[in-house]
This record gives C-alpha cells, sequence and structure tokens, in this order.
C-alpha cells in the first residue's frame, strides 16, 4: 500500500477529532461532579446527550470504518509489529464494537445516568431510595439493551465487563473472586481473635480541611504526580479524569473528623493519575495514549494508597510532616500507634473507607448483585434488602440506612455496571507488580522511609504505563510479572502485612 502512511494519519487526525469532542463531554462531566450548580442539571443532561451522539457518529462512520478496515487489515499482514498496527487493531475491535450500539441508544444513556447521578447526589443524604429507584429502573433497562446490543455467548454480564476488562468474563471473575473471598474471610476471623489490638479511635479527631488539603497535596506530589499537568477538587465521590494529554484532574472529599477519608482517597486518585500522567502524550486520542482497563488502573492507585501508602516506611517518612499540620490531633499518638490505626481490620459498612482485608468483601457483595439486577432475578424494589442480607453474611454488619448501604457508590446511578469487579482485579495485579518490582529493583521499604518513590514510579512508567493499550490486561500483567494474574501474591502480602500488625 504505496500511500500507507498518509491514509494512516488522516485516520489518526480524525481519531484526534474525535477525541476532542469526547474530552469536551469529559470536562463537564468534570465541573457537574465539582462545582456545577444544582439547577444546572437538566441542561448539562441535555448538552452531554448531543455531545455523546456525536461522538458516536464519528466513532461509527461507515466511510471512515471501511478504511479502518482495509488499513487495519494491510497493517496487520505487513508491519505485524508496528505502533501503526497496534492503534489500528484496537481502534478496528473498538469500531466493530461500537457499531452495534444504535445511536439513540448511547444519547439516552448519556442523558439517563447525567440526571442519575444528579438525583442520586441529591437523595443520598437524604436516605431518600423512592427518589433513587425509578432512575436506577432506568439506567438497568438501558444497560440490558446495551449489553444485548453489544452481543455475548455465555452470560449477559460478560458484555458489559468486557468494557472495564477486555478479554475477562463473569466465569473467569468469579472463579477468582469467590475462592478470594472464602481465604479473606478466614483471615478476618483470625484477626478478630489476634492478640494484638488497634485503636482506630485516634483516627476519629478533629483535622481541619485546610491542613488536610495541604498535606494530601503535598503527599500527592511527592509521588510524582504532577499539578502543572493536574489539579485537585472536591467532590460527592472521588475520581481521576484525564481532560487531555496534560490535564488530570482528581478528586476527594474531606471529613474534619476522619483523618483517612481524604488523605487515603487523595493517594488512591493520585495513583490513578500517575498512570494518566505517564501514558505517551504524543499518542493521545489513540490506543497507545490510552490506559488498558480498570483492572490495571485500580491495580495503579491500589498500590500507591495501600502497599505505599499504608507501610510503615511511608509513615516513618511522612508522620513528622502530618505532625506540623495536626499538632494537637497527633499530641499524645506515637508512629507505630498511628501507623496500626490506619491498617485497622473491622468488617464495615462503607467500602471506599473499608481496610485491605475487608475491601474485595465489598466487591465481591456488588459482583452478584448487579449480575442479578441485569438478569432480572433480582428487582430494584428488593435491591436493599438483599444488599443487607448480603452484607450480614460475608461482613456480618447490620446496614442502618440506604445512605450507608445501598446509596453509597455512585456507580450504578452512572451506569458502570460492570466496573466494581475490576477494583478486585486491581488488588491482584497491584501485589503481582509489587513483587515483580522488588524483585528487580530490590527492598522498596528502605527507599520509602526516606521519601523516595521515584524508582518505583520509573518501574511503572517502563511495565506498565509506556504500554497504553498495546497489550491486553492478562497478557501486559504476564509481561510485567513474568506470572499468569493470581489471587496468590495478594493473599501472601496481606498475610504477612497484618500477621505483623496483630501478630498473628
Amino acid at each position: 500500500m504505496r500511500d500507507f502512511d498518509q491514509q494512516y494519519e488522516q485516520l489518526c487526525q480524525h481519531v484526534r477529532q474525535t477525541q476532542r469532542l469526547a474530552s469536551a463531554a469529559e470536562v463537564l462531566a468534570w465541573d457537574e461532579h465539582t462545582y456545577m450548580p444544582p439547577q444546572a442539571g437538566p441542561y448539562r443532561a441535555e448538552q452531554l446527550q448531543l455531545l455523546a451522539g456525536l461522538v458516536h457518529q464519528r466513532r461509527t462512520d461507515p466511510d471512515w470504518g471501511a478504511r479502518l478496515e482495509d488499513l487495519a487489515a494491510w497493517a496487520e499482514e505487513h508491519r505485524p509489529d508496528a505502533p501503526e498496527t497496534v492503534n489500528l487493531l484496537r481502534l478496528r475491535r473498538d469500531w466493530r464494537r461500537q457499531k452495534r450500539l444504535p445511536q439513540s441508544l448511547v444519547e439516552e444513556l448519556a442523558h439517563t445516568t447525567s440526571r442519575a447521578q444528579q438525583v442520586w447526589a441529591e437523595s443520598r443524604p437524604k436516605n431518600d431510595w423512592n427518589a433513587f429507584a425509578p432512575w436506577l429502573e432506568k439506567v438497568l433497562e438501558l444497560k440490558r439493551q446495551q449489553a444485548e446490543a453489544l452481543d455475548y455467548q455465555q452470560h449477559i454480564y460478560d458484555a458489559l465487563l468486557e468494557d472495564y476488562e477486555p478479554g475477562a468474563t463473569t466465569a473467569s471473575v468469579q472463579a477468582v473472586l469467590q475462592p478470594l473471598g472464602e481465604a479473606l474471610r478466614k483471615l478476618v476471623q483470625r484477626i478478630q481473635h489476634a492478640p494484638l489490638k488497634t485503636d482506630p479511635g485516634l483516627l476519629r479527631r478533629h483535622w481541619p480541611r485546610s491542613e488536610q488539603e495541604k498535606l494530601g497535596r503535598w503527599a500527592a506530589e511527592q509521588l510524582g504526580f504532577s499539578f502543572r499537568r493536574g489539579r485537585l477538587d472536591v467532590t460527592a465521590h472521588p475520581f481521576c479524569t484525564r481532560l487531555g494529554p496534560h490535564d488530570v484532574r482528581i478528586t476527594t472529599r474531606y471529613d474534619e473528623q476522619f483523618f483517612p477519608s481524604a488523605f487515603f482517597s487523595i493517594l488512591h486518585e493520585a495513583g490513578h493519575g500517575l498512570y494518566e500522567q505517564g501514558l505517551p502524550a504524543e499518542q493521545y486520542g489513540l490506543p497507545l495514549g490510552d490506559s488498558v482497563s480498570l483492572g490495571v488502573h485500580e491495580s495503579q492507585s491500589r498500590l500507591w494508597e495501600n502497599h505505599v501508602g499504608r507501610s510503615l516506611e511511608f509513615w516513618q517518612w511522612c508522620f513528622p510532616k502530618a505532625r506540623e499540620h495536626f499538632p494537637q490531633a497527633l499530641a499524645d499518638v506515637e508512629l507505630e500507634q498511628f501507623h496500626r490505626a490506619v491498617n485497622h481490620v473491622e468488617p464495615s459498612l462503607i467500602r471506599v473507607e473499608s481496610d485491605e482485608v475487608t475491601y474485595n468483601l465489598h466487591i465481591l457483595i456488588r459482583f452478584e448483585l448487579e449480575q442479578e439486577l441485569l438478569t432480572g432475578a433480582l428487582s430494584v424494589a428488593d435491591l436493599p434488602q438483599a444488599w443487607n442480607a448480603r452484607y450480614e453474611h460475608y461482613l456480618g454488619v447490620q446496614v442502618p440506612d440506604v445512605a450507608q448501604g445501598v446509596m453509597q457508590d455512585v456507580h450504578w446511578s452512572a451506569g458502570l455496571v460492570g466496573y466494581f469487579p475490576t477494583y478486585s482485579l486491581g488488588n491482584l495485579y497491584a501485589a503481582q507488580l509489587m513483587q515483580a518490582a522488588e524483585q528487580d529493583i530490590g527492598p522498596l521499604g528502605p527507599q520509602w522511609s526516606r521519601g523516595q518513590f521515584t524508582p518505583l514510579l520509573q518501574w511503572m512508567r517502563e511495565h506498565v504505563h509506556q504500554h497504553g493499550r498495546r497489550y491486553d490486561p492478562a497478557e501486559l500483567i504476564r509481561r510485567a510479572t513474568g506470572r499468569e494474574p493470581e489471587a496468590q501474591p495478594l493473599l501472601e502480602y496481606l498475610t504477612a502485612r497484618f500477621s505483623a500488625i496483630y501478630g498473628l
């Protein structure tokens, strides 16, 4: 093909222009969750609906798709290992998937999920399930239509899971999560009867918001997050979004009576942000400039939040700085007390504030429930009761209200059905990546105790970030670690950390 390079560049221009439209929608969505006044909600939903339709038109244009098919076929045969071929093959896979979706459905999903999130944000503080439930019904019906349009071989959930973790299936995730959940429940029981105890009460003191923001921003910057290419804002449910090649937004929420809420969510979202800032900027808008999956994304956020941020070595470095910002709250607290407190294990209600050991049990509950919701085995009307029963079964806790129960997460209102399992996959990947990094670099804890995080970040840049979507998630982990993705490294890590803390 004589004019391959020219045609490829023309195709890339089309893709990048489409991404600019998608980025404009992301800006509006970011604003919706941070600064938008409440009464602007209905019009914002119309804006997002319009942009979603325009983006879908461009991504499913038949003339563009025909040229993409021709270019991808030629490149696959003649330049199988070239970066251009990677982009073309990924774009072809996306094109074939997206063209199955009717534009009317894409637009309706954008409008409905925008309004549903607004209603969720208003209803959750009021414990008003009746106001939110009809919107959840609408979202789920649209997600069923989406799954049917995308088609699936075994389980309707597979069609939606593919959006977040390419190559994963309901069965493959179940095969990991179910035995992991059983092992973690046993570890929780051992901890509950452990000879040593922790005191989480010292975290429930007065932590001025302004000082929380200063410390959190400083810590994120020390890990490597660039505020010249990003910013930190406040929202109801923390998230990270990339609005351009040099524009990564992270968010948190502050609780002046509970230190971990903001600090660890900042580390978590900064981990996402480090991944986004590590993707090849020159490939922005193309597959090689995009993250491979949410599971891999979560591996980065959970790695920096937990493996690093809850380690004793991290706090050997960070605790003196924390004392500068919170002299009263930490006046009578020693380093080891504080470290043990931020690693307190106790079955609880709120996923985002749960400890590392019980966290995946929260995910297992959601994984089971959203399958049942999709298939119709569980109705929205019965969802709160089913949620409460699962929490009693898996975590042994009673749910007092919907705000602390079924309405605690934004995901279902946003139409993110199939997203939750990627959190647990991220935990698995993070433990496996950490083992491989330490094998290559050597012990990392001593470096963290000196505030040296660059070696770990550079390893992640080399083995994860720079590849974009060159490989599917499982292949990326296999190449980075030399092993198939598995749960054993996570169980080894959790057992070792919490045996030391609780004297098991």
